[in-house]
């Protein structure tokens, strides 16, 4: 077995020759134990081999592993939209299936150009969608996902994302450490934005795409690889005013935040905002490879058969998966741990803080939270000093990555089954990493 016949694309934060993982936990082929605070990019969020998870994968595997949909339609994948319609929003009652979230991104747009009759789409910057060309060139986290790639797909117009650490309008108003504060007030806080952002947004319709050529405006409630950023709720609430006023489908990219991430099943009930769509991936299967796309019927209607679709969705073993994952995060209150524990991991960061001001933004939703690094003295990004407390981490069997523009952002992403005394072992280990880092 020769890793030299992978390919060298991937790119690899660590190379563990991993052997199996069980809860929070991988283990290596020496039986070095790590805790896995990467979670698969937010993906096991039941943790690693959950048994009622395995046990579910193995009874459907045993009897059939695929289905294609369009040929017949089992009872494991209308279990399955039981379970959603349990916890999505009602409006949203009518549920499409793919494998990655790329897909459900891209037929989320394809939907909505469909049901309006519209050819353009809204992003923001810091966003990232995915890696098809359609969904690279909804992505505005970095260039490295785009170089190279271009000219990527027309018809996409970006418009600037509510950050408060980093909004313009309150660097110019405001100390770093208000700026730092107001990005860590709750998103039910939210008449605090400046509206800056939702400003942009108006004037993008003005200059650039006009309402009526505009099918949709796809944004994270929570921004994931552009930096881990909770925006005011103001600002989700003014894009569903906006869209409202213009006939433009709102849709919510909840690959990351959604199943219990941000400590509610997904991240749209932290602001009290209903999109028209809302996509789903990573945690919905515990690792398993399935994506979907929720919408109101009445769009979901306007969908021409045969104009989309797909082998392998929903695959029946991931099916199964789904449907067993919803129950263990309903039954053993995953969203809810999610909550204690991300604001137990928010309280020790920002001790953290103020004893090592090169921590300049700590923020997050239940555990989905980011530290944001800075130069102590210049208080511009970090990298390198990101990097160096990450390798500090995964010498010491902590698993963490970056993410951000700037990629000085180290993102906390354990399983929902962290407990507190592993939030208190992961919090040691990281003051050490600042320790020497300073």
């Amino acid at each position: 077995m020769a890793k030299e016949n992978l390919s060298p694309v991937w790119a690899r934060a660590f190379d563990i020759s991993i052997d199996h993982g069980e809860g929070i936990y991988l283990y290596d082929k020496s039986g070095r134990r790590y805790m896995d605070f990467t979670c698969g990019i937010g993906v096991t969020n039941t943790g690693h081999a959950h048994p009622r998870i395995v046990r579910a994968i193995q009874e459907q595997a045993a009897q059939i592993l695929h289905g294609q949909i369009g040929i017949g339609t089992a009872d494991k994948v209308l279990e399955l939209t039981d379970e959603l319609m349990s916890v999505c929003p009602p409006e949203l009652d009518t549920f499409f299936f793919s494998n990655s979230g790329a897909e459900a991104v891209e037929a989320a747009v394809k939907l909505a150009k469909q049901a309006t009759g519209r050819s353009n789409i809204i992003v923001f910057e810091g966003s990232f969608h995915g890696r098809t060309h359609l969904t690279m060139a909804m992505t505005m986290s970095k260039t490295s996902y785009r170089l190279k790639y271009q000219p990527l797909p027309s018809g996409v117009f970006a418009a600037p994302y509510a950050h408060c650490y980093h909004c313009p309008v309150a660097r110019r108003k405001m100390s770093e450490a208000d700026r730092a504060a107001l990005s860590a007030a709750c998103p039910a806080d939210g008449d605090r934005c400046c509206g800056y952002a939702p400003d942009a947004v108006r004037f993008l319709l003005k200059t650039q795409t006009a309402p009526q050529e505009t099918a949709a405006i796809v944004v994270e409630p929570v921004l994931g690889e552009g930096g881990y950023v909770v925006p005011p709720a103001a600002f989700l609430r003014a894009l569903r005013q906006i869209c409202d006023e213009h006939g433009i489908l709102l849709i919510f990219d909840e690959v990351q935040t959604g199943f219990g991430r941000t400590g509610k099943f997904f991240a749209l009930e932290h602001f009290g905002v209903i999109p028209d769509i809302l996509v789903m991936a990573k945690g919905l299967a515990s690792g398993m490879p399935l994506s979907c796309v929720a919408a109101r019927r009445e769009i979901m209607q306007k969908w021409s058969p045969g104009s989309h679709g797909g082998t392998y969705g929903p695959n029946l073993v991931s099916a199964a998966a789904a449907v067993e994952t919803i129950r263990v995060m309903k039954q053993e209150q995953l969203p809810e741990n999610s909550l204690a524990r991300g604001a137990q991991l928010m309280q020790g960061l920002r001790a953290l803080q103020k004893d090592f001001p090169i921590i300049g933004d700590v923020r997050g939703l239940g555990c989905m939270v980011a530290t944001e690094f800075v130069d102590a003295d210049t208080r511009e990004p970090s990298k390198p000093l990101t990097q160096q407390i990450v390798k500090y981490c995964a010498d010491h069997d902590l698993l963490l990555l970056t993410c951000g523009s700037y990629e000085n952002v180290i993102r906390w992403i354990p399983p929902l089954v962290v407990n507190e005394r592993q939030i208190d072992e992961a919090l040691s280990i990281f003051a050490a990493a600042l320790d020497q880092a300073t």
